[in-house]
C-alpha cells in the first residue's frame, strides 16, 4: 500500500508518457545550428542534456561536427558523458580536450566513473594526465592500474560510507549530514570494527527509520557478500544478479574496507559482457560502428580467414563424391538444404548453451541431462523435417529414393546438431576457452561435414 501524503495524492495526468531518448528533432536542430555557426544555440540545446544523452548526440554526429561540439562546450563538457561515450568517440574527444581538461573533469567524477574513463586511455596519455593530476588523484588512479584488468579492484567506487560499530543511529545521521567527502549517491552503510573490516551493512533507509538512541549494531545485517579486490566483474555480476544485491563491499587480502560497488556499476558489466557474447559469436572481436573503415576491414578479416578455412574442409567433402554428383545433378539441388538445417539447429542449441554457461545455468551437475535433452530435440526435428524435405524431394524429382535419401541424412545432422551444439561449448568451457569466441566455428565445420556426407554417401551407397 502506498506511503504517499495525502496533499501529493493528486489525480494523474491520462496523457501520452513522454518518450525517453533523444527525438531526432533535437539532433537536427544541433546540426544545423553548428553549421549555421549559431554557438548560443548550441549551447542552449545542449545544456539540460542529461549525460548519457549527449554521449548519445556527440556519437551521432559527424567527426566534423563532434569536433565543432567539443569546441563549444569546451571545458564546460559533463565529464559524466565520457563514460558513456563509445571507446572509439570517447578517444576522438579527449584527444581534442587535452590532458588538463581531462584531468579537471575527472576530478569531478566519482573514482570509479572516473577510473572507467582513464584506465582505456593508451599508456602514453595517462601518464600525461597523471601528471596534471594532484598527488591524492594520481595515487587512487596508479592503484587502480595495479589491479588485474576487468576486476572488482577497478570497478569499485573508493569513495564508502563506513561507521564504527560504537555508534548511535543519531551519531551516524550527524556524520553523513557533515561529512563532505560522502559517495555521490549511496544505498548502505557498511558497520566496521577498529580494524577497518566489515562487521554488517545497513540499507540507507533502514538509518532514516529508526530513532536516533538506537544502537547501529542492533539494526545492521551481519550476512554480507564481500567482493575481493581480484574477483572477475562476470563473478561480480553473478553475485548481485543470483542475490539481488543493490550494493557490495569490496575487501583486500586482509579483510580491510577499501570500496564498494553498486548496482549501476553491474548494469555496465552485464550489458559489456553480453555484447562481448554476441560479438565473439559472429565472428567480431568488438563493437566497430563507429571504427574506421580500413580498422574494421582488418577486425572482421581474421575471422573470415578461419570460416574460409572450414568451408575448404567441407568442399574437400564434396569432391570425394563429385563422381556421384555429376551422375544425379538432383544431389547438388538439394544438398545446402541437409547443411543449412543442420547448421541452424546446432546454432539454436549453442546460443542456450553459451548463455547458459555464461549464467552459470549448466553446470556439471545437470550437464548429461541438458546434452540428452537436446539431442533428443534434435532427433525429433529431424524426423520432422526429414518427412517433409523427403516428401518435397520425392515430388520434385519424382524419385522415392532421393527423398529417402535426404530424410535420412536430415535426421543424421539434426541429431549430430543437436549433440555437438552441446558439447563444443562444454568442452570449450573445460578447457579454459571462451565457448562464445570459438563455438560457432567448430560446429558450423562439423554440421557442414557430417551434412555433405551423410547426404552423399547414403546416394552413393543407394542411387548408384
Amino acid at each position: 500500500m502506498s506511503a504517499t501524503p495525502p496533499e501529493l495524492e493528486a489525480p494523474l495526468d491520462d496523457g501520452p508518457p513522454e518518450d525517453y531518448g533523444l527525438p531526432d528533432e533535437l539532433i537536427l536542430g544541433v546540426e544545423d545550428a553548428l553549421a549555421g555557426g549559431r554557438v548560443e544555440e548550441v549551447e542552449r540545446l545542449l545544456e539540460p542534456l542529461h549525460a548519457a544523452d549527449l554521449a548519445d548526440l556527440l556519437e551521432a554526429l559527424t567527426k566534423d561536427e563532434r569536433r565543432l561540439a567539443v569546441d563549444i562546450l569546451g571545458a564546460g563538457l559533463d565529464a559524466e558523458a565520457l563514460a558513456y561515450l563509445d571507446p572509439t568517440i570517447r578517444e576522438e574527444v579527449i584527444e581534442q580536450l587535452g590532458p588538463r581538461n581531462l584531468a579537471r573533469g575527472l576530478m569531478q567524477l566519482d573514482s570509479d566513473d572516473a577510473f572507467e574513463v582513464f584506465e582505456d586511455l593508451e599508456e602514453e596519455f595517462q601518464h600525461r594526465i597523471l601528471a596534471a593530476l594532484p598527488l591524492a588523484y594520481r595515487h587512487l588512479f596508479e592503484e587502480g592500474l595495479s589491479y588485474p584488468e576487468d576486476s572488482a579492484g577497478r570497478l569499485m567506487q573508493r569513495e564508502v560510507v563506513a561507521v564504527p560499530a560504537a555508534w548511535t543511529v543519531g551519531e551516524t545521521i550527524d556524520f553523513m549530514r557533515a561529512s563532505e567527502d560522502l559517495p555521490t549517491d549511496f544505498y548502505d552503510l557498511f558497520v566496521v570494527n577498529p580494524k577497518h573490516k566489515p562487521l554488517g551493512s545497513i540499507p540507507l533507509s533502514r538509518v532514516l527509520r529508526t530513532r536516533r538512541p538506537v544502537r547501529i549494531t542492533e539494526i545492521m545485517e551481519p550476512e554480507m557478500r564481500p567482493v575481493p579486490l581480484t574477483m572477475d566483474q562476470e563473478e561480480v555480476a553473478y553475485l548481485f544478479r543470483q542475490y539481488g544485491l543493490v550494493s557490495a563491499p569490496v575487501i583486500d587480502d586482509a579483510g580491510r574496507l577499501v570500496g564498494t560497488i553498486t548496482v549501476d556499476d553491474v548494469v555496465h558489466v552485464i550489458d559489456e559482457e553480453a555484447e562481448e557474447d554476441l560479438m565473439k559469436l559472429g565472428g567480431v572481436s568488438e563493437t566497430d560502428l563507429y571504427s574506421a573503415f580500413w580498422d574494421t576491414t582488418r577486425l572482421r578479416s581474421s575471422w573470415l580467414v578461419v570460416n574460409l578455412i572450414t568451408a575448404i574442409v567441407a568442399s574437400v567433402v564434396i569432391g570425394f563424391f563429385e563422381a556421384t554428383i555429376e551422375q544425379i545433378v538432383a544431389l547438388a539441388v538439394l544438398m545446402p538444404i541437409v547443411a543449412s538445417m543442420g547448421g541452424n539447429a546446432g546454432t539454436q542449441t549453442l546460443t542456450v548453451a553459451v548463455r547458459a554457461l555464461a549464467m552459470k545455468d549448466l553446470t556439471a551437475a545437470n550437464a548429461r541431462r541438458f546434452v540428452g535433452k537436446e539431442v533428443l530435440v534434435g532427433l525429433v526435428n529431424g524426423l520432422l523435417f526429414a518427412v517433409l524435405a523427403g516428401g518435397v524431394a520425392w515430388l520434385w524429382f519424382q524419385s522415392w529414393q532421393i527423398g529417402a535419401v535426404i530424410a535420412a541424412a536430415m535426421v543424421i545432422n539434426m541429431f549430430v546438431a543437436g549433440l555437438f551444439g552441446t558439447l563444443i561449448p562444454i568442452g570449450l568451457e573445460k578447457t579454459g576457452v571462451d565457448p562464445a569466441v570459438a563455438s560457432t566455428v567448430f560446429l558450423t565445420t562439423v554440421t557442414d561435414v557430417v551434412g555433405f556426407l551423410a547426404f552423399l554417401g547414403l546416394a552413393a551407397i543407394f542411387l548408384l
